[in-house]
């Protein structure tokens, strides 16, 4: 029987060639070597015949370096974004890092075609892969050919799209995920309101600057904690059902 930890090691092993990579990060091949160079990718592992292989970590990491130029940062001023953040990250860690990264900017809801949406996600989609991102409110049909796609939430829902769920349940998670996450929301502002309330305007959008990007990430880590205990006890019930004997 394999651990929690074999199996999670096992998941995140290097089976990615570099084409392979490049084509899932939506990116060419040459991009890869040149960030390589840059020192912004680690080196892939390399097996037989001297090929290299990438794995979830490269992906992540290729997803933040997107997210940053999307937020207008220049090559070097990514490079030092790099460089600032521990060397034994995960692939999850990056993704918390990216979500962080994208909550700074505003919503970005842009028109794509059939093509273009293939681009943005990294692979061929499906009709019933776009189905399933329109479900989720991250495409929407325009009428003309064209879809209106909600770019922030693009690459979640393309990682969502081979999760095996149910459509159903994606949704309702999502709707959860909504709910509450709007309902803390509610409650943070309310708990910042009396500090506003006592500063100046200038002072108003620096703390709102910083602490954005601060609330956000301490929600995700808050949730991924929170999420781990509850499918943890979810688990040991399921557990202790099962060995219980029966009547």
């Amino acid at each position: 029987m394999t651990t929690d930890t074999e199996d999670a090691a096992a998941a995140s092993a290097p089976t990615l060639t570099v084409d392979e990579l490049a084509a899932r990060a939506g990116v060419t091949v040459r991009t890869i070597r040149f960030y390589s160079t840059r020192g912004l990718l680690p080196p892939p592992v390399i097996g037989p015949r001297r090929v290299g292989h990438y794995g979830q970590d490269h992906l992540s990491r290729l997803a933040l370096i997107e997210e940053l130029q999307h937020q207008g940062m220049t090559l070097a001023a990514i490079e030092r974004y790099l460089e600032q953040l521990p060397a034994d990250l995960s692939a999850h860690d990056l993704a918390i890092h990216r979500a962080v990264v994208a909550s700074w900017a505003p919503d970005t809801v842009e028109t794509l075609t059939r093509d273009d949406l293939d681009r943005r996600a990294g692979r061929r989609l499906g009709d019933e892969d776009v189905a399933r991102l329109a479900a989720m409110d991250i495409v929407t049909p325009a009428g003309d050919g064209t879809l209106r796609c909600d770019a922030g939430m693009l690459r979640l829902g393309v990682q969502l799209l081979d999760v095996p769920l149910s459509l159903e349940s994606v949704v309702a998670s999502r709707e959860v995920l909504v709910e509450h996450s709007r309902a803390a929301a509610r409650e943070l502002a309310r708990l910042f309101r009396d500090e506003v309330a006592q500063r100046a305007a200038p002072d108003v959008r620096s703390l709102s600057a910083h602490m954005h990007p601060l609330v956000v990430q301490a929600l995700l880590t808050a949730f991924q904690r929170s999420l781990k205990e509850a499918l943890r006890d979810e688990l040991d019930e399921a557990t202790r059902t099962q060995d219980r004997p029966a009547p």
